[in-house]
């Protein structure tokens, strides 16, 4: 009987269910009881023919524009176009294979791509960025090879008073071998930080990939913070005053500094620190814009530390320097350079783009160079100041390292 009681309510609460789901179905629409997908997004779309369309919900915006690497001439830009539902779309290209960096201008209010998860920072701006595939960015990839690993460790600096922060790329089996290996060390511009050649220049990706096709040697690559008053990037630790805002005289307090610390704190805590050689024929040294300058001046003030040296658009400059000492400082730097010639260096790499605005400081560098019958290697490539164009040396310039 009890058996039988189980079963007829079971029946009567089904039965009732069935009514109250149907009375609800007819009062209103059958899903609006369930959670709704939201609208899915696609952007970028990196079509088969390389073309790229771009996409931003934003139904109540007036006006959308995109930047974006592609483009030609310092700060251009181009419309989206708005449809009834309030997306906003344009397609660009195809685009030659590269790494490119966007944003979006909604109303005037610059934004990166809510519907695109790779981000990058470069000093205090984000970006959008998407990676067009192809021959001339495969290194930019994480491919399927042996990987490096990537520390951000700390240091003191006795000549900064600081503790600081830099990172040190190690080459695949580096954790569980016991040989030793050269160093490279890969400075960054004005604006940016350590994080600078990771975020922007996929130094990972690139050596990883050089070292696993044997197109480049296993190294060390340590990558610094050339911001002499920073113990390391804003994004970890807020900025001593706004951006732009440094008073001259902070400037001028470390001028010179940071290419003293490099080899009196740094060089000597790698070499504490890691498995290294310790002699100049197994230490690079490169950097970009103002990385190159501090490229300049570290090996110029020490001819016998590194054998293997790349200036990145970057020339000679004398800016800041009062019109009656240039001749002093032109003497000295004539001095520098025949003992940096005299030391036996294996590489001198020198890097510009035609476009770029410091090409003519890169021409009067190369005049001296000439002047001096320095013996160095010259690549000018397409483009301006831009990390399009670094990464390629970088690409270009690691492989010819340690032979």
């Amino acid at each position: 009987m009890k058996k039988n009681s189980f079963f007829v309510i079971s029946a009567l609460m089904l039965a009732i269910g069935y009514v109250e789901v149907n009375a609800q179905n007819n009062a209103r629409p059958a899903t609006s009881h369930v959670f709704r997908r939201g609208m899915v997004i696609v952007s970028p779309e990196i079509k088969p023919d390389k073309a790229v369309t771009f996409r931003l919900f934003a139904p109540n915006a007036t006006e959308v524009t995109i930047s974006g690497e592609w483009m030609s001439g310092f700060g251009a830009s181009a419309p989206l176009i708005k449809n009834d539902t309030g997306l906003w779309t344009m397609t660009v290209g195809p685009l030659n294979p590269e790494l490119y960096g966007y944003t979006f201008s909604v109303d005037g209010v610059r934004t990166i791509d809510p519907n695109n998860v790779q981000v990058r920072r470069d000093g205090t701006r984000y970006e959008s960025f998407l990676i067009v595939p192809g021959k001339e960015s495969e290194l930019y990839i994480s491919g399927d090879v042996r990987h490096g690993n990537l520390t951000k460790t700390w240091y003191k600096s006795g000549v900064l008073g600081l503790t600081r922060r830099l990172y040190v790329y190690t080459p695949a089996g580096y954790e569980t071998g016991k040989g030793k290996y050269p160093v490279f060390y890969l400075l960054h511009g004005a604006g940016g930080d350590e994080d600078a050649w990771t975020t922007m220049g996929r130094a990972v990706q690139i050596l990883d990939n050089l070292i696993a096709a044997g197109n480049a040697k296993p190294m060390i690559v340590v990558m610094t913070n050339g911001n002499a008053g920073q113990s390391a990037s804003q994004n970890d630790l807020p900025p001593t005053s706004a951006p732009g805002q440094q008073p001259m005289a902070d400037y001028m307090k470390y001028a010179g500094k940071f290419e003293e610390s490099l080899v009196s704190d740094v060089i000597p805590f790698i070499e504490k620190n890691y498995r290294t050689y310790t002699d100049k024929d197994h230490r690079a040294i490169a950097g970009l814009s103002m990385g190159g300058a501090h490229t300049q001046t570290i090996t110029n003030n020490n001819p016998d530390l590194f054998d293997y040296i790349g200036v990145f658009s970057m020339g000679i400059m004398n800016f800041g320097v009062p019109a009656q000492d240039v001749a002093k400082i032109e003497k000295e730097r004539d001095a520098k350079i025949e003992l940096l010639k005299k030391s036996g260096y294996k590489v001198y790499w020198v890097g510009c783009g035609k476009d770029d605005f410091l090409y003519g400081s890169v021409t009067g560098l190369r005049g001296f160079l000439d002047k001096h019958n320095f013996k160095y290697t010259y690549r000018e490539s397409t483009g301006g100041h831009t990390w399009a164009n670094w990464r390629i040396y970088l690409s270009e310039f690691a492989p010819l390292l340690f032979r």
